[in-house]
């Protein structure tokens, strides 16, 4: 199963994953630190009959704003888009402040991600994170076995009214998903409108937002234990230490545990004081400060890591994709409901995960981190 196909990873890219055509426009944005892998990127491009432009930026954090020249590249809405990225590629200032609005009233406050699930005119990879080292490691794998994966795992999710998580470390949390979609990032980004990580490899879930309201409440309850991996505002860590997090009607009311948990809260605090600022200086909408403040507190995402090359390495763009882990996100969610300024994601190890569904039946995805026979 997921045997190496016989390409480089940057032909992979190309070739198997975005399946680039001749006279398409691809548009290469990366960090000089990066630039080996960015070019080759676009010589893999230029073999296959692209037209190829390739852009560097300085390195981008969580924080921050991606290039106006970058934007402007953005905007030329090309057919494939490939971010490169040391870090991130940087938030839309602009589209911050005054949001694109798709056909369906749905706002999006970055030029990337209204073109990419709003028009549906480009295909995208983004790599957060990546190294010389993760990239010739985990890309070469078999993309038709990873998406039959993914597909049976989405299966498996209709009709799910709250997910059940344990493990050993001592997480016991039920994460309500009545009503959402999972998503997947398998690495066929094929058509327009598709896209994901490099590397692939995950199921993942946005949970019911919570409501806040202790006497009635709604939304993510119980215990997560992190015990692999962080990411925080300043960079993504191993946990030597586990960190503990409690949370009530679907936002985090406590967090233990040693430095680690420190440096969690830190990025939280820093998160919620910033959306305040941001709305007094006019680049967030009246209200929607406390609206991003919040939802620094809440549960964006559930995701389950299916890709067998990948390891946990303390760099979230790979360990998020290990098999027996999965990863929660404190922040920001994929179904556009619980605007953010952070998306903070944290690995389990070797979880149990149960479906439990609307008929009061169960299904086991994952057991101790050995994934069952679907």
């Amino acid at each position: 199963m997921f045997e190496k196909e016989k390409l480089s990873p940057a032909q992979t890219i190309i070739q198997s994953v975005c399946h680039v055509k001749k006279n398409e426009r691809v548009l290469i944005i990366s960090n000089p630190s990066l630039s080996e892998i960015a070019q080759n990127l676009y010589v893999a491009a230029r073999e296959a009959g692209a037209e190829p432009v390739l852009i560097f930026q300085s390195t981008r954090t969580i924080m921050d704003n991606a290039s106006v020249e970058v934007i402007a590249a953005i905007k030329t809405e090309p057919d494939v888009i490939l971010s490169v990225s040391e870090q991130k590629l940087g938030k839309d200032e602009m589209a911050i402040a005054n949001p694109y609005i798709g056909e369906n009233g749905e706002k999006y406050d970055s030029i990337f991600d209204y073109l990419l699930e709003g028009k549906k005119s480009i295909r995208a990879v983004w790599t957060p994170g990546l190294t010389p080292d993760m990239f010739e490691r985990t890309v070469c794998i078999d993309y038709k076995e990873l998406s039959s994966v993914c597909e049976k795992i989405c299966k498996k999710y209709e009709g799910v009214e709250f997910v059940h998580v344990t493990s050993a470390g001592g997480t016991d949390v039920k994460v309500p998903v009545s009503g959402r979609k999972p998503f997947v990032d398998d690495g066929d980004f094929s058509v327009a409108g598709s896209g994901g990580n490099i590397p692939s490899g995950e199921v993942f879930i946005s949970p019911v937002v919570g409501n806040g309201n202790l006497a009635e409440p709604v939304g993510t309850d119980g215990t997560i234990v992190f015990d692999g991996s962080m990411t925080f505002s300043d960079g993504d860590s191993l946990l030597e230490n586990p960190i503990k997090v409690d949370l009530k009607a679907g936002f985090i009311t406590n967090i233990t545990g040693e430095e680690e948990a420190k440096r969690l809260l830190k990025s939280i605090n820093e998160a919620e004081k910033k959306s305040l600022e941001i709305e007094k200086e006019g680049k967030l909408p009246e209200g929607k400060g406390a609206v991003y403040a919040r939802n620094a507190r809440g549960i964006g995402e559930l995701g389950i890591g299916l890709n067998p090359a990948a390891i946990i390495s303390g760099n979230m763009l790979e360990d998020e994709k290990a098999f027996r882990t999965c990863h929660f996100a404190i922040g920001m969610n994929y179904d556009g409901d619980a605007p953010c300024l952070i998306h903070l994601d944290g690995v389990v190890r070797n979880p149990t995960i149960v479906f439990h569904y609307k008929d009061g039946s169960s299904f086991t995805i994952l057991q101790e981190g050995v994934l069952q026979k679907l």
